[in-house]
């Protein structure tokens, strides 16, 4: 058996958390015990030689299979419902009314295997319509190639979607055998998905008006988590609505105007002056 060691177990914690934000201080055991699996698959004989390969590592894929496994992706469609009645409610007339261009820009961070980005697409798809001139397509991102690569395929197993409503499994998906459904292309078509580290640079084009960052900063410490939320206020549009996950919350100061528990906005221009 395959035994980290203090030293070996440090170097790994650091180097996730500094490069990637995820902290695994306390959670050596799974640490551990997702990594021990991959090491024996792969004939490599000790931490030590596994930790020379990361720092080696020219392509990335060792460092993707690393993200791979230590990453935890649990999700489902209309994961905390509260948030998508609220969308549907709330803040899609408020865009309706204040997105004169119909350019509508969404990003759906740590995306997981899919179910998030696509439930947005369908109550999206709902909303505004398949031919009403709204540009809605969603940016869906995750630093695993694993989950990236699931979610592109948009198949998913029968007991995961006969939970949703009959109208949108009827709309939405394609039964493609007694265990598993696929995803429509058309709304297949309205989600990219791309690899994003939530550490480096948000580097959108134009600023997005609704951001979905829910249940990911749980793995942050303080100073990532709140580094973070800077980073996505700056890249937002006056106006646009953050959610994050139920069990999280933001410490002050902050510049987003509290709405309700998980729920953001980032002030209009005019609120902002007022607020001085």
């Amino acid at each position: 058996m395959i035994k980290i060691n203090d030293g070996e177990f440090a170097y790994l914690v650091d180097y996730i958390r500094q490069n990637y934000g995820i902290n695994l201080s306390q959670k050596r055991v799974l640490l551990e015990g997702r990594l021990t699996g991959y090491l024996l698959e792969q004939g490599i004989d000790s931490y030590s030689h596994y930790i020379k390969l990361i720092r080696e590592d020219k392509t990335g894929r060792e460092i993707a299979n690393l993200l791979n496994k230590v990453t935890t992706n649990h999700t489902y469609f209309m994961r905390e419902a509260e948030h998508f009645d609220f969308l549907r409610n709330v803040t899609l007339p408020f865009m309706e009314q204040t997105v004169g261009d119909k350019d509508l820009r969404i990003w759906c961070a740590a995306s997981s295997t899919g179910e998030e980005p696509y439930t947005l697409a369908m109550i999206l798809a709902d909303y505004f319509g398949t031919s009403s001139g709204w540009d809605k397509t969603l940016l869906a991102s995750d630093i695993s190639t694993r989950v990236l690569d699931y979610a592109n395929r948009g198949e998913y197993p029968a007991e995961s979607v006969e939970t949703l409503p009959a109208a949108w499994r009827n709309k939405y998906f394609h039964r493609v055998d007694a265990n598993t459904f696929s995803i429509t292309e058309y709304l297949r078509s309205q989600v990219v998905f791309k690899r994003f580290n939530l550490m480096d640079p948000i580097a959108a084009k134009k600023p997005f008006h609704i951001v979905f960052c829910r249940n990911v900063m749980i793995y942050f410490d303080a100073s990532t988590k709140m580094n973070l939320i800077n980073r996505i206020y700056d890249a937002m549009a006056p106006g646009g609505y953050l959610f994050i996950g139920q069990t999280e919350s933001i410490a002050r100061p902050f510049s987003f105007r509290y709405i309700m528990p998980s729920v953001y906005q980032k002030p209009m221009r005019s609120d902002s002056q007022n607020d001085k």
